[in-house]
């Protein structure tokens, strides 16, 4: 147990194990039954005379899995300048502007809001700015090129000064407004988003069971306005929603796992509830994507490693809460933790977050003519 606390003191993890946090521990392979050599037959069993067998039919191999429906892969078509983030500049800062907001817990947004010193990140209003936020080495080589990325992690989620016990959370968003001169994009143009997370060894991870970190896009849709605070609660209008999904742990301190674990938690299907997505059977590098097609839906992709992302990689298309997105505001992330005042969340790094998006096709006009 000292060992275990040990490893997971943040300042000794940020500070000291970035950027060397990586190398996952050997695995030995168990070890093989031995194989049951033939004695000597007995002498009655030499004379006995063995009944032949029926030949029994081969199984016939299973059906081959239908291909997948293409949908809308994350990364197709042209970036969008200005629309992420490659961590490279020796110049980037975070500007954290304490205390800081809580307006879904307590109606506080505390302006000024903490932000990047570029403008293209900025603290969640409705949760807060993680405790750390700071471009590091990669804790391992990544994409090509790529020396840097950004880390975060958060203490103190929640209410300031004030300890919960319970799970919180802290965002951190990227200002994909001000790429889109203050629209964001429409889904007629495929929007996508594309990001490298590195998930180190569990050694290194809070050791709590739930969400730990989430990578989500802030969406909006015409439909029944469901919000409790909005004054126009219960009428047809903008509804806005965050559709992404939730990297999980799974504790081996709790009696339901044998070991520690993880897998991917997709918010959501078309009746709200999460979906549960693939186990993470290898740590280090993935690639994470969301996508949007014109029809409304959005499709969760999940790869490990930083290629790029293909159909075999997708794991769900949905109409989240039975919405179909319209516009694809921003997108953001989400670190977690107990909110305990004393346990320092995973300490997660992102790399490279980009949007994408395909052209709509023009239509085709008829000059009108001039009346004589």
């Amino acid at each position: 147990m000292l060992a275990r606390h040990a490893c997971r003191a943040f300042a000794a993890l940020v500070i000291a194990a970035v950027p060397g946090f990586g190398g996952a521990a050997d695995v030995s392979e168990p070890p093989v039954a031995p194989t049951k050599t033939a004695g000597a037959a007995a002498p009655a069993a030499a004379t006995a005379e063995v009944p032949a067998e029926k030949p029994v039919a081969p199984t016939p191999p299973a059906p081959p899995k239908p291909p997948k429906k293409p949908v809308l892969v994350p990364g197709t078509g042209s970036v969008v300048k200005g629309g992420g983030d490659d961590f490279e500049d020796p110049s980037w800062q975070w500007y954290y502007n304490h205390p800081k907001s809580s307006e879904e817990q307590d109606k506080r947004l505390r302006a000024p809001t903490g932000r990047s010193r570029d403008g293209t990140w900025f603290e969640g209003p409705k949760r807060g700015t993680p405790d750390v936020v700071k471009r590091v080495e990669l804790p391992a080589q990544g994409l090509e090129g790529s020396t840097h990325g950004l880390l975060f992690a958060t203490r103190n989620a929640g209410i300031p000064n004030r300890v919960t016990g319970q799970m919180q959370q802290d965002d951190l968003i990227f200002n994909l407004m001000r790429a889109t001169t203050g629209r964001g994009m429409s889904v007629a143009d495929s929007p996508s988003v594309v990001v490298r997370v590195y998930l180190p060894p569990f050694e290194q991870w809070e050791n709590r069971s739930g969400p730990s970190f989430g990578f989500r896009a802030g969406c909006y849709t015409h439909a029944i306005i469901t919000g409790d605070d909005h004054p126009q609660e219960g009428k047809w209008g903008l509804e806005e929603y965050w559709p992404g999904m939730f990297i999980c742990f799974e504790s081996s301190h709790e009696k339901r796992f044998k070991q520690d674990g993880a897998h991917l938690r997709i918010r959501g299907g078309r009746n709200g509830g999460e979906i549960m997505g693939p186990r993470i059977t290898e740590l280090g590098w993935w690639t994470l994507g969301l996508s949007f097609s014109p029809d409304g839906m959005v499709h969760y992709f999940a790869s490990p490693g930083v290629d790029a992302l293909t159909m075999d990689d997708h794991i769900t298309s949905q109409f989240p809460y039975g919405y179909r997105t319209e516009w694809m505001k921003t997108y953001f992330f989400n670190v977690c933790t107990r909110d305990d005042g004393r346990t320092w969340s995973t300490p997660w790094v992102i790399d490279d977050p980009k949007v994408h998006f395909v052209k709509r096709p023009q239509m085709a006009t008829t000059p009108t003519q001039k009346k004589r």
